[in-house]
């Protein structure tokens, strides 16, 4: 039998790899269980969202460079291996400025639906990534509808936070929007319109030789932001729902609901109540706050996959701290029933500032006057997962015994069992991990993540 491989992170030392000791007969009360014999969910992959402030800032490095962070995140097999991404239909908040496809009042018919604000950022940044992964998948949200379809007309629903006196977005206050209400306008023909804007968004990228695979209907439906957003309650959902489900079954693409930003199952659950909408829905998009709702969600709807859909995007420091605080997001994803984690934003410059004031961490960072880049611990700490865990990959219950519950373990289609352990103390820590009737022994260094690939 192959010797188990063991690749270690600290803040100091980044990716060392070396042999781990082989599996022994346990000799004493291990720390932590694993239960080879009860798989749990199938996981389809892990990645990040292509953002247009993500793609200018891979456009400050040499061609050599951009190509070579592409082919580190996504080429199978070389660093992140990364196969799923997210887009935005139209702007987000990490897009230039607000922009739909059609911005003409009242074109019910869509006469004027252009995707060309897409040609310059988005189908390259796609392009590029598609070049180290072929068979990438890509799924789609819009943040705002066009604003002629809004009750508010105006793509934010919320005014631009006191301390940012540099933003301005336009919008007035008798135009901001509120959670449970519905900020479309929810008669039919809008709401037509609304399911073909989407099919045409679908055929567009079709005809650029990109296919989009799934959609949700609206970024976190409940929030109304300072940038572009919507809200829905889960009546006006399943209502446009009705529409987008044969819009998108007659091109092949799946539907989500989503993506949920709040700790209620019932949300979700509420859409899923109208029969003629649920039958179109085959998963659920869940992110931030929405993460309270993952159990409960897998639980009652085992017929839905689930997508972590943005991971928590930080404060732009992208500093060991939080890097840890995304391990626990990971962690608990993936341990209560998702399917895919994917992180928010791949790049962006120093500091990580969106149009509309908010900084954020990224996965790799671009200094705008020297023009070098950096790769984050959020990075690392993801590919310390996405790395070693293949797509069909199925999650293992673990139990602490111990006093250590800081771990995921996967089985891999080939065999394989991969185990991500942390150790969140300042000094070393030993472990004992019992798979099945053997014993994976190790003194984990000090503040470190390490990966243990075990063969069949």
């Amino acid at each position: 039998m192959s010797v188990p491989v063991w690749t270690v992170t600290t803040p100091d030392a980044a990716w060392r790899t070396r042999p781990a000791p082989a599996l022994a007969a346990p000799t004493a009360m291990p720390d932590v269980l694993v239960a080879l014999d009860d798989p749990q969910q199938e996981v389809e992959g892990f990645g990040a969202c292509v953002n247009e402030l993500g793609w200018d800032a891979l456009g400050l490095l040499t061609a050599t460079e951009r190509d070579g962070i592409l082919r580190e995140l996504f080429a199978p097999g070389v660093g992140a291996s990364f196969g799923i991404c997210r887009m935005p239909v139209g702007a987000n908040d990490f897009s230039r400025d607000w922009y739909s496809y059609d911005e003409t009042p009242g074109d019910l018919t869509l006469e004027n639906f252009d995707l060309s604000p897409d040609d310059d950022t988005l189908v390259p940044f796609i392009r590029a990534a598609r070049a180290h992964r072929p068979d990438l998948t890509l799924w789609a949200s819009p943040w705002s509808p066009p604003t002629w379809m809004k009750r508010n007309g105006h793509y934010a629903g919320a005014l631009p936070h006191p301390l940012f006196t540099d933003v301005d977005n336009g919008l007035r206050p008798d135009q901001v929007g509120a959670e449970g209400t519905d900020m479309f306008r929810l008669d039919e023909e809008h709401l037509a319109a609304y399911a073909a804007y989407f099919g045409r968004f679908v055929d567009a990228y079709a005809d650029r030789g990109i296919r989009i695979s799934m959609v949700m209907p609206q970024n976190e439906f409940s929030s109304a932001q300072v940038f572009p957003s919507c809200t829905w309650t889960p009546a006006g959902l399943a209502a446009f729902l009705r529409h987008l489900g044969p819009e998108m079954a007659a091109r092949g693409v799946e539907v989500f609901v989503g993506t949920l930003e709040r700790a209620d199952d019932r949300l979700v659950g509420d859409v899923l109540a109208d029969p003629d909408a649920a039958a179109f829905v085959t998963g659920v998009g869940v992110q931030w706050a929405g993460k309270g709702a993952i159990p409960a969600l897998h639980r009652l709807h085992p017929e839905l996959r689930i997508y972590q859909s943005e991971q928590e995007c930080g404060n732009g420091r992208n500093d060991w701290r939080q890097a840890r605080y995304a391990w626990r997001l990971m962690k608990h994803f993936l341990g209560n029933g998702a399917n895919a984690y994917q992180y928010w934003n791949i790049a962006l410059l120093e500091g990580g500032r969106s149009r509309w004031g908010w900084t954020q961490n990224s996965l790799v960072v671009v200094d705008p006057e020297t023009r070098t880049f950096r790769y984050t611990p959020d990075y690392l700490v993801l590919k310390h997962v996405s790395a070693f865990v293949e797509p069909g990959a199925r999650i293992l219950p673990t139990w602490c015994v111990a006093g250590h519950d800081n771990q995921l373990v996967f089985r891999n289609p080939d065999g394989s069992v991969v185990v991500v352990l942390h150790n969140e103390l300042d000094e070393v820590m030993p472990i004992r991990v019992l798979l099945g009737e053997q014993v994976l022994s190790l003194e984990l260094p000090a503040a470190s993540f390490s990966t243990v690939v075990i063969p069949a």
